[in-house]
């Protein structure tokens, strides 16, 4: 892996040592940097978990993915810039169902520094821009948005956000590492059936140092300092908004 080239990718430095200062700054450059996205499954351009075709998915052709794409390959820069990790399985809480899904639906990663282990996701979208301190039944800040870690009675632990009134669980996840071969099954299953909702919409979407942009195949949302603007757009709007907030093209295929 060109480290240099991933770097400047993001937008960040290096660190000297695998210290927080340096997690942080990698995390939160990452997420402002790689957008969260899908187009490639909607084009049904096979995506597999060989590090070298995820380094030039994301590095050189500068586009997205969603997490075992982004979290897989940040793993990689992480182990090389000397951080201890795991990388570990989990499954995201489904609202409307109000049930989880299946094993491995979602990779996230577990990092330790010095003797505190923190969750660390640039793979998710919208979620949390700072690695989160693995401190079970504490309320975690997050630049004014407020988590939660908590054990489910199974082993594993939830990991909930607060929507003002009540603790809404996002997904709940494991603590034992597994290779990244392991999340293949997973990937195929996102990729390819009906019932994914990556199969079913476009979606790209990333962080903003004051908010966030996401666009569908219909509209494009910002949102800063908690204001919010919605556009709508046709197919031809859709490919511009993409070029104008991603620097993206999209691909053949797409559909």
């Amino acid at each position: 892996m060109d480290i240099r080239h991933y770097l400047e990718r993001i937008g960040s430095r290096g660190t000297d040592q695998p210290d927080l200062e340096g997690l942080v700054r990698l995390h939160r450059s990452h997420l402002m940097a790689v957008p969260f996205e899908n187009l490639h499954i909607r084009a049904r351009i096979p995506i597999e978990l060989d590090v070298e075709r995820l380094f030039d998915k994301v590095v050189r052709q500068r586009r997205g993915g969603f997490c075992y794409e982004l979290n897989g390959l940040f793993a990689e820069l992480l182990e090389h810039l000397g951080y201890r990790l795991a990388r570990v399985q989990g499954q995201v809480y489904e609202q409307r169902r109000q049930r989880y899904g299946p094993p491995f639906d979602h990779m996230a990663l577990l990092v330790d520094v010095g003797e505190e282990r923190y969750l660390v996701d640039v793979g998710f979208g919208d979620l949390f821009m700072s690695p989160l301190p693995l401190r079970v039944d504490e309320p975690l800040d997050d630049g004014g948005r407020t988590f939660r870690i908590i054990h489910d009675g199974s082993g594993q632990l939830v990991l909930k956000r607060s929507n003002g009134r009540s603790d809404v669980p996002v997904y709940r996840f494991s603590t034992d590492d597994h290779p990244f071969a392991d999340f293949a099954p997973m990937c195929r299953h996102h990729q390819t059936s009906p019932h994914s909702h990556f199969t079913q919409r476009t979606v790209v979407s990333m962080a903003l140092p004051d908010g966030r942009v996401t666009l569908t195949q219909r509209r494009t949302i910002i949102t800063r300092n908690g204001s919010r603007e919605e556009r709508s757009h046709d197919e031809t709007g859709f490919r511009e908004a993409l070029w104008a907030h991603f620097g993206m093209t999209v691909p053949e295929a797409f559909h």
